[in-house]
């Protein structure tokens, strides 16, 4: 019955071979200008608009 157990759980816990996987990342490269568009900019300007949406609901 352990044995049993045990070949289910390691057969589960496999991480697929065509999906990415924790160790396949990388750091953010701020050098290439689509990571700081991805991860600078466009958060900024996310936080903009819903600055700018909620001071426009107070009114």
């Amino acid at each position: 019955m352990s044995l049993v157990f045990a070949f289910i759980t390691t057969t589960m816990a496999q991480i697929p071979s065509e999906l990415p996987n924790p160790d396949d990342n990388s750091p953010i490269d701020l050098t290439k200008t689509a990571d700081i568009l991805i991860y600078i900019v466009l958060p900024v300007i996310i936080l903009l608009l819903l600055f700018l949406r909620m001071r426009n609901k107070k009114k």
